[in-house]
């Protein structure tokens, strides 16, 4: 039973999965948007979302938890400087899950996450 129990497993490991979103969600920061399957479009869009509220206050402290949590500097560069400001009068919802269609290969699910 998996009661309680919140995030997707994407049929992966802990730390595999860990990174995926790591570096999905440093993606989605660096080219604004990003073509995905729909489940991990799902899975980053939250990971995204804290990490924009976090830096809508440019601290030092905030700018060594988003260190903490995006694998490269440059992402958290423009976090700080391009999107925190941009939302700063938005309580939230700053991401949007386009669905395009399946893919061709295999028919998965393939999404856009984008800011909106």
């Amino acid at each position: 039973m998996r009661h309680r129990k919140s995030g997707k497993i994407l049929d992966r490991k802990v730390g595999p999965r860990k990174a995926l979103i790591k570096n999905l969600a440093q993606s989605v920061i660096l080219y604004e948007k990003v073509k995905t399957t729909q489940a991990k479009a799902k899975a980053v869009r939250p990971y995204v979302e804290r990490l924009v509220t976090i830096a809508k206050e440019p601290t030092l402290a905030n700018r060594r938890l988003l260190l903490r949590r995006l694998p490269t500097e440059n992402a958290v560069r423009k976090l700080i400087e391009v999107l925190g400001p941009r939302y700063k009068g938005r309580a939230g919802g700053y991401t949007r899950i386009t669905k395009l269609g399946f893919r061709a290969g295999d028919r998965a699910a393939v999404s856009l996450v984008e800011f909106v």
